[in-house]
């Protein structure tokens, strides 16, 4: 009898020490999970794109395909001066148009007469992906290229040929420039054209005519770490607008078959599906000027910081990555007017986030409910500013909540929650709670998802304490941060 009760006591020693230590059983993943190359572009998060093309010399959106490469004269062109703006607006990589509609290239492929080589511009000695594509480098900023599907200009455009073209180019962007982050496949294609001449109307099946699991083959051989953005992804899908907008709720999970570029249910796009089949992220593409190519005539009608703002808390804020277009002019620069915003735009995204409540300014946070009771997955978790740990319930918890108390009263201003994403998207609702100078607690905010990001703006108040209460959620709540912000 004593010999048992001695391993009895052993046992619950040791037990003891398992939730002392953390020895309790993580969480498994829900659903659909990012792969590492869809981390690093979450991320990423907040970047440029970069429009220039015949368009611009035509003032067009849409070029023909029938300009002369003579007409192409960005006598200014500075990609150092672009890469200086993307960096103090506070973004982290650019996205050129490398080809658009008008099939016009911007870099000199082997394998057409219509590029920046057939310029008289720099002598056809221009390359303006390999020049941006250095000092994106020099400046420390991602580089992604776009090159469109639809080929105005293309003879082979519409015909089984004109794939080994498409490809080919592919190919040539992609081992020529060094790392990639994103390529971008635009859902446009089909339509009127020049097509070396001829000036006709090309339709093609979106579905079927450009065999796109091959070509996504190719880039993840060329470039395994690029995120390939389209309307049904794979890796990262349309928002379902153009005005800067992620849905709310905003899943990061798709039916993935039920999409195609240029073949897609805008409502679908901007919410995502929840409980989705894939794991395909929502990019909200927005520009700068009504238009994507620089006009003029938009001068006046660049967006204002407040807008951008808005933007950001309405795509970032909501789990989505933002690429905000920066069109050059004729001259090859960002207008005076769009550089100034947008360098504006970055003090302002700055000043947002600079003040946060810290560490020793917390008397104590707690949880309702703690996975096996363990220091690893203890409300702490959530103010410790790593990326990897958590917050973590039972698993037959689906609602919870984590309560901060602070030494003194703060006043509220903004709001970041995360989900460990790494372990899927679970939760569907959730609501803020603050305790005020009063000591009654009060409802200031009720969300829907979470997912990679969730900003809040918060009710002008001073509070004692601060419950982000998950109210339902598809598995056991999981949270990696919860950061107040503090007015700066």
């Amino acid at each position: 009898m004593t010999m048992i009760r001695r391993n009895l006591s052993i046992a619950i020693l040791a037990c003891l020490c398992g939730f002392a230590h953390g020895k309790v059983d993580p969480p498994k993943p829900f659903g659909p999970t990012p792969t590492q190359r869809q981390m690093e572009w979450h991320e990423t998060g907040y970047y440029a794109f970069i429009c220039l093309s015949t368009a611009t010399y035509r003032d067009v959106e849409w070029g023909y395909g029938d300009a002369s490469p003579d007409e192409f004269q960005p006598t200014k062109f500075n990609p150092r001066q672009w890469a200086e703006v993307v960096k103090a607006a506070g973004m982290r990589g650019m996205v050129l148009t490398a080809k658009h509609h008008d099939g016009f290239c911007l870099w000199p492929s082997k394998l057409t007469d219509y590029s920046v080589a057939s310029s008289s511009w720099r002598g056809g000695k221009g390359d303006i992906v390999g020049e941006l594509a250095r000092e994106a480098k020099r400046a420390g900023l991602k580089f992604g290229v776009y090159l469109s599907p639809w080929d105005r200009h293309e003879m082979t455009y519409g015909t089984p040929a004109y794939l080994d073209y498409f490809r080919g180019q592919l190919k040539e962007l992609l081992t020529w420039y060094g790392p990639i982050f994103e390529v971008w496949q635009d859902g446009a294609n089909g339509g009127d054209g020049y097509y070396n001449g001829l000036r006709e109307k090309r339709i093609v099946d979106g579905k079927t005519y450009y065999d796109w699991a091959t070509t996504d083959t190719l880039i993840r051989k060329l470039q395994p770490m690029a995120c390939i953005f389209g309307d049904g992804g794979p890796d990262a899908r349309w928002c379902g607008n153009e005005v800067g907008m992620a849905g709310d709720p905003n899943w990061a999970t798709l039916q993935k078959d039920n999409y195609t570029p240029g073949i897609a249910d805008i409502n679908g796009l901007q919410h995502g599906d929840k409980g989705g089949s894939h794991w395909v992220p929502s990019e909200v593409d927005v520009s700068i000027r009504p238009g994507w190519f620089y006009h003029e005539s938009e001068d006046d009608k660049v967006k204002s910081v407040e807008q951008l703002m808005n933007i950001y808390y309405c795509s970032v804020g909501r789990g989505a990555n933002l690429i905000l277009n920066a069109p050059p002019t004729k001259d090859g620069l960002i207008h005076p007017i769009d550089s100034a915003r947008l360098v504006d735009f970055g003090k302002a995204l700055k000043r947002e986030f600079s003040n946060p409540l810290r560490r020793d300014m917390i008397r104590q946070i707690t949880a309702s409910n703690v996975r096996g009771g363990s220091k690893r997955y203890g409300a702490a978790k959530v103010v410790d500013g790593k990326k990897k740990t958590y917050w973590a319930t039972d698993d037959n918890v689906r609602k919870a909540s984590t309560t901060i108390e602070m030494k003194k009263a703060q006043q509220l201003y903004r709001l970041r929650l995360k989900e460990p994403i790494q372990l899927g998207q679970r939760i569907e609702k959730f609501c803020i709670e603050a305790r005020g100078t009063d000591g009654q607690w009060q409802t200031i905010e009720n969300g829907t998802t979470i997912g990679p990001q969730r900003l809040v703006k918060l009710p002008k108040m001073e509070a004692t304490a601060l419950r982000v209460t998950v109210e339902s959620s598809m598995a056991c709540p999981l949270l990696s941060e919860i950061q107040l912000f503090l007015p700066y």
